[in-house]
């Protein structure tokens, strides 16, 4: 996923761009932490169908995408354009070029 890039790249101060059409950015929602993460079967991570690469008892986690943070973002590319920092404000622009 895109937040531990996203995480590696401030630490390291390098900018990090996001590139995702409109309609993955939901505005009714503040934050991540309402938005319900699908979770898959760890053992899709730990082999195939023929052998595991991991050792017994080890398990994984996978979810099915992870929530980068907007302080971590320096750029949001949509097909509507690109806004630096992007804000409540900045992402209400997109989407009135949208509409």
């Amino acid at each position: 996923g895109t937040y531990s890039l996203a995480v590696c790249a401030h630490a390291h101060n390098v900018p990090f761009m996001v590139v995702a059409p409109l309609s993955t950015i939901d505005r009714e929602t503040p934050d991540g932490d309402q938005i319900p993460i699908e979770h898959r079967d760890g053992a899709e991570l730990l082999g195939d169908a023929e052998r595991r690469y991991a050792l017994r008892g080890v398990a994984a986690y996978n979810p099915v995408f992870d929530i980068t943070p907007a302080a971590l973002i320096d750029v949001l590319v949509t097909e509507m354009g690109a806004v630096e920092r992007p804000d409540e404000a900045a992402i209400a622009g997109l989407f009135r070029r949208h509409n």
